[in-house]
């Protein structure tokens, strides 16, 4: 009996062992199965769990970079280079002592004083500053930066402190834009700034005026580049580069003329700092053509330097509207005499006139008596303009206005352009209008109707673009032409209103005389426009104007337009109409002498100076340069060599300017005495110090000494009077 149990559980463990191994046989062949099929697929897909496995190989072993394309210049009508590439570098220190070169020597600041007492000259800060960000809290820090100080450095400083082969201290190059002129149109060239600020393959992009208007053209399109590596990133012998060029940007070619537009910011410069207006706005427009060949304004700021940019970051030629004044007389007197209804004898009661029970008054509130209606534009009689659009009737009158194309865009190339309006609902914003309020304006459309003046009833468009260029082929990709953009009145019309504006110069009662040139033909219109109030109303006293002139040169057959606006002058010891004329007067004089060979007489106390580069020279010769050039010199340091300057290389400037130098040497305080407040301003921004002025004028004592350093100063006080 056990002899059949055994046997019968032998058999028993004999099947199941049986059983066992056909078990692991078939769940062998079907992981076999499985696997074989997984891999089949993988291979004719390549492709894992959602992986792109070709793509995956390809991505590690191929190494893809991009390349910048070249951003297109910025150019003068002459092909003067306006805004063009450029470089910046940020500098930083290596402190930790981990730090090694290929060949394992040491690649950290060693020297930290010597270290700290060169970037104290080159940069605008102090050695104990400077040591204090090369000893961080915390040890274990591998780099330092140094603030502000030691971002956005130009070539020149970069190569300069490079040249001093201090161990540890590197450099990052980030892609910028020059703006060799300095203030040159600059609200309307506008400025660029990084996509990405810390990447130094980022492009750049505008931000303002034409760089932002303009901004795909003058970037271009990237290329690509394709080089094949092995697993540990070294680019692989005789690999195959595949590389999509890239497009360079186009460059632009301006209207502006350089010669003007330097002259134009020289004016406006020396009016902003003896009167401080609010606002001004110079223009010069080609009356044939429409080409704007000079536009300044102020406030502004320097690209270079990015000095007042949080003052001025907008074009207020075309982003700015306002109630133009007087200058809007210009087009009520041409809609009077087009529509027949002007009869220059007619007798009118100047001083005041009621309107929709609202009274009106000229600017002298008595006025001038019993007149005739062909005074009233020269005297700028409101009277006189209310008289006449009551004539001619509010329908009339509306229809001049938008042949004129008051209240609509020009379309100039320029962002940010507003329309301006007319208020026209009530009989006394119709009668105002007619003397330039109730009506909102901006520079350039106050130009383009101007136009229809000079050019005897033809208007014309104003243009800033000449043509855009192929950077890489020279040729010309698209022109711009002289647009005409309506015929508001006819021939007889604009020759009569040119007339009159001679008037305004000529006639012991214009407004204007303080505007009649020598040897030059000019006609013009003085403004005077109220500001409004933000609680209603307008604002009152001397000063709370805008302030305008509009004149054509000559005014029988204008070749230029000349339009200057100033709002409230902060310091109105002269007249608004002399205040204007310091700007008016030479920009006309220059206009017309332009073509011909300057004499002593046009060119003494008005000739611009180009500034040299004084970098790397000794004070000596560059004191002799600059006296050479009739200049001042302001030296700071006891240095004998030049390391930074004031204004820089290639700004124009006005004889009898100083120019601000800084040395090699300890930095040390300078006697101010006899320095304007712009001069001090110059040498705030070129120590880095913070300098407190106060009044106004001409520096006649200082709370520091010269002689001290002043690496360890604190704040500067500076006292300045007017002469």
């Amino acid at each position: 009996m056990r002899r059949i149990i055994k046997k019968a559980l032998s058999n028993k463990a004999t099947r199941n062992h049986y059983i066992v191994g056909i078990i692991i046989v078939l769940v062998t062949a079907l992981f076999f199965i499985a696997l074989t099929t997984r891999f089949t697929s993988i291979a004719i897909n390549k492709q894992y769990n959602g992986v792109n496995l070709a793509q995956r190989t390809k991505l590690k072993y191929e190494h893809s970079s991009k390349v910048n394309a070249h951003r297109g210049e910025i150019l003068d009508t002459n092909g003067e280079m306006i805004a063009g590439d450029s470089s910046i570098y940020n500098i930083y220190a290596v402190v930790s002592h981990s730090a090694k070169t290929e060949d394992g020597k040491p690649d950290y600041v060693k020297d930290k004083s010597q270290v700290a007492t060169v970037l104290s000259k080159y940069l605008p800060i102090s050695k104990k500053e400077a040591l204090k960000y090369l000893n961080p809290k915390n040890k274990k820090q591998y780099q330092v930066e140094f603030g502000q100080a030691g971002r956005d450095l130009s070539i020149e400083i970069k190569n300069k402190i490079a040249s001093k082969k201090l161990t540890g201290i590197k450099f990052v190059e980030l892609p910028s834009r020059a703006y060799p002129n300095g203030v040159f149109a600059t609200n309307l060239v506008g400025i660029t700034q990084a996509i990405n600020a810390n990447d130094a393959n980022s492009n750049i992009s505008g931000v303002m005026g034409i760089e932002k208007y303009f901004n795909k053209m003058l970037s271009g399109t990237n290329g690509k580049k394709i080089v094949k590596q092995d697993s540990n990133g070294n680019e692989l012998p005789n690999s195959q580069v595949v590389e999509k060029s890239a497009v360079d940007g186009a460059n632009i070619y301006l209207t502006l003329n350089s010669r003007i537009q330097q002259y134009a910011e020289i004016l406006a410069q020396n009016v902003e700092e003896k009167y401080e207006p609010k606002n001004l706005q110079v223009v010069v427009m080609n009356a044939k053509t429409g080409q704007i060949e000079a536009a300044t304004q102020r406030p502004t700021f320097n690209p270079t330097t990015g000095k007042g940019l949080s003052d001025s970051w907008r074009d207020t030629l075309v982003e700015d509207q306002y109630e133009p004044g007087s200058v809007m007389k210009i087009l009520t007197l041409s809609a009077a005499i087009d529509s027949g209804n002007y009869d220059p004898n007619e007798l009118y009661q100047s001083g005041s006139v009621e309107v929709g029970s609202r009274k009106i008054n000229d600017w002298n509130d008595a006025g001038w008596g019993s007149i005739p209606i062909s005074e009233a534009f020269p005297r700028s009689s409101n009277v006189g303009m209310v008289h006449l659009e009551e004539k001619m009737g509010s329908d009339t009158w509306m229809k001049y206005m938008k042949r004129f194309k008051i209240g609509e865009k020009t379309g100039i190339q320029l962002p940010g352009e507003v329309s301006g309006s007319i208020s026209y609902e009530h009989a006394s914003d119709q009668a105002m209008t007619s003397f330039g309020q109730s009506v909102n304006v901006n520079a350039i459309q106050m130009l383009q109707a101007f136009s229809a003046v000079a050019n005897n009833g033809k208007m014309v468009k104003p243009q800033i673009i000449k043509k855009v260029v192929n950077e890489e082929t020279g040729k010309t990709e698209k022109s711009y032409k002289t647009e005409t953009v309506g015929h508001p009145i006819s021939a007889s019309t604009a020759k009569k209103v040119k007339k009159a504006m001679r008037q305004v110069v000529t006639k012991k009662y214009g407004t204007g005389l303080v505007y009649n040139v020598p040897d030059v033909k000019v006609g013009v219109k003085t403004g005077t426009a109220q500001i409004a109030s933000e609680s209603g109303g307008y604002l009152s006293g001397t000063n709370n104007y805008i302030f305008s002139v509009a004149g054509m040169v000559p005014y029988d057959d204008p070749n230029y337009i000349v339009y200057i606006t100033m709002k409230q002058p902060q310091k109105m010891t002269e007249s608004p109409e002399k205040i204007l004329s310091e700007i008016f007067n030479p920009l006309v004089t220059r206009l017309v002498n332009q073509g011909s060979s300057p004499t002593k007489s046009t060119v003494a106390g008005s000739q611009y100076v180009s500034i040299p580069s004084l970098l790397n020279g000794t004070t000596d010769n560059a004191s002799k340069k600059i006296k050479a050039l009739d200049l001042q010199a302001g030296i700071i340091g006891t240095g004998d060599k030049v390391v930074q300057q004031l204004p820089a290389s290639g700004e124009k400037v006005m004889p009898g300017q100083r120019i601000v130098l800084l040395t090699n040497g300890a930095m040390t305080m300078p006697d101010l005495t006899g320095w304007s407040k712009n001069d001090v301003l110059k040498f705030a921004e070129v120590t880095g110090k913070h300098v407190t002025t106060k009044g106004d004028g001409y520096v006649v004592s200082q709370s520091l000494k010269s002689g001290h350093v002043l690496n360890d100063s604190g704040k500067i006080i500076v006292t300045l009077k007017n002469k």
